[in-house]
Order: structure tokens, then C-alpha cells, then sequence
């Protein structure tokens, strides 16, 4: 009750205020940070060979931007006063670009809608066939190179310096769009109280293959039991839920 009243006077503030931090969890947030930078500028500088050879395999194939820059919303952590607490702001996110040049995003707007909407038919009408991911898997948008690379999830190791600029967390809900936001039912929005991150619990619990209300529910269940050993329970989990590509797309 008392947070919710320090929230409603900070809303007062600032509109865009989601949820109030409790001092027990302030050195979980100073923790949390020091472990993303470290890994992350530590992954940057490892996998910076990997990064080059991607970005060129791109350009040969579909000469044009090597990067997709696209708005995402994110999170940040906020003063008021006495009062730290969390507060809805967006970014520029950073990936490999995976699809052709000015391609037309309405095919994933109007996908994202019925994904939101659980409309079976409609996606299927969609991708042009019945798909167990819960994404947009049979897209004409996408360029050869793109499909390996999502598939592997190499096409997000730019976010990495989204990470390491403290946009994002290695560890939290992945970033939505903010069309994507604009259709969330009232309680969807509760995954939007932590930073986003690259990978996170539903990735390694059910990446592509849940229903949309499913994957919200993973990200609020972490949300609600957010710690540092499980964060580091689910970076170490990551990289064989990458390698396996189950439900990958």
C-alpha cells in the first residue's frame, strides 16, 4: 500500500513512472548494473571478429545499412526525492538488419496484432501456412543471410552496446515496439517494469513457441522474482537454448 501511494504521488511528477523501488532492492539494481557492463563489454570486444565477418556477409548480400535502427521501449531507473523508481522511456535499439532495405513493416504490425489477439487464422493467413513459432517465420522481407542469423540469434549481438550504454540489461523482457504496446490489453503492460533485456526468462523457458499471454506471464514472473542468481541462472541457460534453436525462427 505504501508503494503504491509513493507511486501515485510520483505520477503527479511523471507520467510515465511504472512502479516505485524498494530500498531492498537497490543493491540488486548496483549489481545488476556492474554485471552488464562487465559481460557485455567483455562479449563486445570477444566477439568483435564475429560482428565484422556478419556485417560484411550483409553488405555483399544486400549492400545498404549494415544495422537496423529501430525505437524500442524501454525502462530506466529514476529520482524523485527520497523516491528511486522506474519510468517508462525509449531508445534507439541496435541489430544486425536481417531484412531488405526499406522493407514495409505493416505484414508485422497487422501479425503482431493477431499474435496479440491470439487469432490462429489470421496469422496463419499470415505466414501462408500453419507455424508452431510465434513469429513471423514465412516473411519475403527477410534476406538469405537474415534466416541464419536470427535463427542463431546473431542478429541481436549489436544490442550488446545497448546494453553496455545502459539501455538494456543482459537479463529482462526482450523490447517491444511501440506499436506493440499501443495494442497490449491493461495487464500486459506489467512487463514493461523492468529493463529490457537481450535474453531473458521466456527465452530460455519457451523462446518462439508460447502464445502471447504465455510469454507476458514468463516476463512477470521474472519481473516479480528478480534476483542475481536468477539472472545468472538464465545467462548460463542462454547459449544452449541458442544452439539448440528450438523454437527458433
Amino acid at each position: 500500500m505504501q508503494e503504491e501511494a509513493s507511486l501515485d504521488l510520483i505520477r503527479k511528477y511523471d507520467l510515465n513512472a511504472l512502479r516505485v523501488v524498494s530500498k531492498d532492492r537497490s543493491a540488486y539494481y548496483i549489481v545488476k548494473r556492474i554485471i552488464d557492463i562487465v559481460i557485455s563489454l567483455f562479449l563486445l570486444i570477444l566477439l568483435s571478429p564475429l560482428m565484422l565477418l556478419t556485417a560484411i556477409l550483409i553488405y555483399l548480400y544486400s549492400p545498404g545499412p549494415i544495422l537496423f535502427v529501430q525505437e524500442r521501449v524501454g525502462t530506466k531507473k529514476q529520482q524523485y526525492g527520497k523516491y528511486s523508481y522506474l519510468k517508462r522511456a525509449n531508445f534507439r535499439c541496435y541489430k544486425f538488419r536481417t531484412m531488405k532495405t526499406n522493407a514495409d513493416p505493416s505484414i508485422h504490425q497487422a501479425y503482431v496484432k493477431a499474435l496479440i489477439e491470439n487469432n490462429e487464422e489470421k496469422m496463419t493467413a499470415l505466414q501462408g501456412a500453419p507455424t508452431q513459432p510465434r513469429k513471423l517465420v514465412n516473411d519475403s522481407r527477410i534476406i538469405r543471410p537474415g534466416k541464419f542469423l536470427r535463427k542463431l540469434s546473431l542478429d541481436e549481438l549489436p544490442q550488446l552496446w545497448n546494453v553496455l550504454i545502459g539501455d538494456m540489461s543482459l537479463i529482462g523482457p526482450r523490447p517491444a515496439i511501440p506499436y506493440e504496446v499501443a495494442m497490449y490489453k491493461g495487464w500486459h503492460l506489467r512487463r514493461l517494469e523492468a529493463q529490457p533485456g537481450i535474453t531473458g526468462l521466456q527465452q530460455v523457458t519457451a523462446r518462439c513457441i508460447a502464445d502471447f499471454d504465455q510469454q507476458v506471464q514468463l516476463d512477470i514472473d521474472y519481473i516479480e522474482n528478480q534476483s542475481i542468481w536468477l539472472d545468472l541462472k538464465i545467462i548460463l541457460k542462454t547459449p544452449l537454448a541458442v544452439f539448440s534453436t528450438s523454437g527458433a525462427y
